[in-house]
């Protein structure tokens, strides 16, 4: 919401004008005569206290009609992990087996209650129990392969079969002995311009990319799992490396197509009509209702917009692309104000390369 307070508002101006990245995340500032948000480490000129307004949220900003600035970028850095959670993270790629410390992070010169304080913000989750679920998922992986349970046990840092057998079973909702016919389907996290999103695959391909705050969200993990029969565990296959580097291409103009294999979870419907999306152009929209002329399906215009809303792979199933028949924005699950962004992006970019 609008900041209102004034004391909170002193405060923030003050962050403002420090630069204290203490406030990064904690607040957005819209500048009334640029039309531009920013976040509080920004390098342009400081405006005037009284052309300023803050917000809680950049959607909030958003909404209203600012842009996100060029300099600061804060949609995207705002929810970016600051440089000690970066660290700390790395320290876990790098030791897939091990279970890193609180003292270890310490002797890095990382705060365990600042990492601790992210994750739980911005995962859901402690940054021990994103640790539980790599190492589980490396060893998953090394039992598909057939190692050894004991050997895979204690190679993983734990110092009994009890305690592994117990955390696995209860991360994969079956014992290591029975997980030859398990599935998994793995989850990474990625900042965008427009808000941070988390990204899952399967060995066949992307089955979803959300933003963090989607409503719903921990309900789509669910059915996820059920359709599945699977567990979704913090890590990355070939799939969600690519996706993330194509999205990367995709916010930076370079991209208007996406090539990563999907593997979309859903009724035959419902794929049907996400199928349909996927043909319509880079830098056009649609209608409901030529997209229902378009599957010989007019009588269920309604159920091909209940679909759209199904679907789970945001933006490279372009979901945005359609529109209401009277030309109004309606119905996206990331916040009508992403779908004016991604629309604007697309359209500006495309109309740049035809002025060429």
């Amino acid at each position: 919401m609008k900041i209102e307070n004034q004391s909170k508002i002193d405060d923030y101006y003050q962050a403002l004008l420090d630069k204290n990245p203490d406030y990064v995340g904690v607040f957005f500032v819209g500048v009334k005569t640029t039309s531009v948000f920013c976040i509080a480490t920004c390098r342009a000129r400081k405006p005037k206290k009284e052309n300023i307004e803050f917000f809680t949220t950049f959607k909030e900003a958003l909404e209203v009609g600012y842009r996100p600035c060029k300099i600061c970028k804060p949609t995207e850095n705002a929810y970016k992990p600051p440089q000690e959670v970066e660290k700390a993270i790395d320290l876990v790629r790098k030791n897939p087996k091990a279970k890193i410390t609180d003292y270890q992070l310490k002797t890095e010169n990382i705060s365990p209650i600042a990492v601790r304080n992210w994750f739980k913000k911005h995962y859901g989750i402690t940054f021990h129990a994103y640790q539980r679920m790599y190492r589980i998922n490396n060893a998953f992986e090394e039992l598909q392969n057939g190692k050894n349970t004991t050997k895979t046990a204690f190679d993983s840092g734990y110092e009994s079969l009890s305690g592994f057998g117990y955390t696995y079973k209860k991360l994969m909702g079956k014992s290591p002995k029975n997980n030859k016919n398990q599935e998994v389907i793995l989850i990474s996290r990625l900042t965008t311009p427009i808000g941070a999103m988390f990204v899952c695959a399967t060995q066949k391909g992307i089955c979803l990319l959300e933003f963090t705050n989607r409503k719903m969200l921990e309900t789509e993990f669910q059915d996820l799992q059920k359709r599945r029969n699977a567990t979704i565990l913090t890590g990355e296959n070939e799939h969600i490396i690519q996706a993330k580097n194509e999205l990367q291409e995709y916010f930076e103009g370079k991209r208007t197509s996406f090539e990563v294999a999907l593997d979309p979870v859903g009724t035959d419907f419902q794929k049907l009509v996400w199928n349909e999306l996927l043909k319509i152009p880079y830098g056009t929209t649609t209608t409901y209702l030529n997209q229902a002329k378009s599957l010989d399906k007019v009588k269920a215009i309604r159920a091909v917009a209940s679909a759209n809303g199904y679907n789970k792979i945001s933006i490279i199933i372009p979901c945005h692309r359609v529109i209401g028949s009277n030309g109004e924005l309606t119905g996206y699950g990331g916040g009508l104000e992403r779908k004016k962004w991604l629309l604007d992006f697309e359209s500006n970019l495309q109309q740049t390369q035809l002025d060429l």
